[in-house]
C-alpha cells in the first residue's frame, strides 16, 4: 500500500477512529463531468469499459478533481450478464434493454456461468491498473439478484415491477433457481474484482424497494445472506444499498454487511433510532446539489451532525449524481465536509 494512502473510508466502514468524515458520491464518475462528455463524443460506454486505460482514467477523474476519499469502478451493473446468456443493450435515454426476457423456468435453466478471466479480463485489468494509480480505496460493485432479475424479466426499466413480482409469486421454483444462478454469478464476479485489487464492495439492489418487508424476507433476503456470507471470506468492507427501500433498512442491518447505505428518505438519526448501529452511508438528496450553496451547506450540516455522533459514518448522496450537477459544486462540497468534520 502506498505511503500516502488515504484509508479513511476503510476505517469508517469498520467503525474505526479517523480524522475526518470520508466522502464519495455514487455516479461521481460520468455524466456530470465535461471531460467525460468529451470522451463520450468519441467512445461508447462499451468501448470505454473495455479499454482499461480509458476506464481507469474515468474512474480516477473525480478523485483527482474533488479530493474524494474513495473511487468506485466505472462500469454498469449489466456488465456480467451477456456472458451468462442475456442479450442486453444500454440504450441512451432508456437504460438497459433486454431482447430475450425471462418468462419461464426453461429460460432460467438456459443461463450459463461467468468465467471472469475469460469473460471480463478488461474489468480485472482496469482494477489492477487503478490499484497502481490511486491513493484512495477502490470500490468494486455488482448489481444484486433482485435488481438484475427485474431487468431480465421486465425486459428493461419498469415503473411497477409487475412482471417480476408475478414471476416471483406464480413460479416460486423458477424464481429461486434464478436467484441461485444470479447469486453464484455475483459471488464469482465480486471475488474476481477483489482478487484483482478492489478494496471494498458495494452491492446495488437498486429496485428491491418495490417489495414489502414480508416478501423481501421470503424471496430475497436468504439469497442476499448467502452472497454476503460468502463474500465475507474476502475480508473487504461490504456495503448494501437500494433506492426507496427505507422499510428494508433493518433487514439489511441483519445481513453480514459492514455498511448500510441510506437513500435520502431515511435520516441517519432515524436509522440509529431503529437500532442500526453498523456504519451507515449517505444520504444527501442529489437534487439538493442543484440548489444554492447556502441550501447545500445547511442540509449537509444536518446530515453531518447526525452522522458524526459515531465514527461509523460515510458521507454520500441518497442516490447518484445527476448530469446537471456542476463539478465545482462537488469539489466545494467535499472540501466543506472534510473541513467541517475535522474542526468539530
Amino acid at each position: 500500500m502506498k505511503k500516502n494512502f488515504n484509508d479513511t473510508f476503510i476505517k469508517a466502514c469498520y467503525g474505526q477512529s479517523h480524522n475526518h468524515v470520508p466522502v464519495w458520491y455514487m455516479r461521481q464518475a460520468g455524466r456530470s463531468q465535461p471531460e467525460y462528455r468529451k470522451v463520450k463524443e468519441k467512445y461508447s460506454l462499451f468501448e470505454i469499459t473495455h479499454d482499461p486505460e480509458l476506464c481507469a482514467y474515468i474512474t480516477k477523474l473525480p478523485v483527482d478533481q474533488y479530493n474524494n476519499d474513495a473511487a468506485i469502478l466505472y462500469k454498469d451493473i449489466m456488465t456480467p450478464l451477456p456472458y451468462i446468456g442475456v442479450d442486453v443493450e444500454i440504450k441512451t435515454g432508456i437504460g438497459p434493454v433486454i431482447d430475450n426476457p425471462i418468462s419461464t423456468k426453461v429460460d432460467v435453466e438456459r443461463l450459463g456461468q461467468l468465467t471472469p478471466d475469460q469473460d471480463i479480463p478488461y474489468v480485472l485489468d482496469t482494477i489492477k491498473l487503478l490499484r497502481q494509480q490511486l491513493e484512495v480505496p477502490l470500490i468494486g460493485f455488482s448489481g444484486a439478484p433482485f435488481t438484475l432479475a427485474s431487468y431480465m424479466i421486465e425486459g428493461g426499466p419498469s415503473k411497477n415491477y409487475n412482471k417480476v413480482k408475478a414471476f416471483m409469486y406464480s413460479d416460486t421454483e423458477a424464481w429461486f433457481l434464478l436467484m441461485d444462478k444470479l447469486a453464484e454469478m455475483v459471488i464469482t464476479y465480486v471475488k474476481a474484482q477483489v482478487q484483482a485489487g478492489a478494496q471494498a464492495i458495494q452491492i446495488f439492489d437498486s429496485w428491491v424497494g418495490a417489495l414489502n418487508v414480508a416478501d423481501y424476507r421470503v424471496y430475497v433476503k436468504p439469497i442476499m445472506n448467502k452472497i454476503f456470507t460468502e463474500l465475507k471470506k474476502e475480508q473487504v468492507p461490504l456495503i448494501t444499498f437500494g433506492v426507496g427501500a427505507s422499510h428494508l433498512a433493518n433487514e439489511w442491518n441483519e445481513l453480514p454487511v459492514d455498511v448500510v447505505g441510506l437513500d435520502w428518505r431515511l435520516s441517519v438519526e432515524e436509522a440509529r433510532e431503529r437500532g442500526i448501529q453498523k456504519t451507515v452511508q449517505g444520504n444527501l438528496d442529489p437534487a439538493v446539489l442543484l440548489s444554492s450553496w447556502s441550501v447545500i451547506e445547511e442540509k449537509t450540516k444536518q446530515i453531518l451532525e447526525q452522522g458524526m455522533k459515531s465514527s461509523s459514518f460515510i458521507f454520500n448522496l441518497g442516490h447518484g449524481v445527476v448530469p446537471e450537477v456542476k463539478p465545482e459544486t462537488l469539489k466545494r462540497l467535499t472540501a466543506f465536509i472534510h473541513d467541517y468534520s475535522t474542526n468539530r
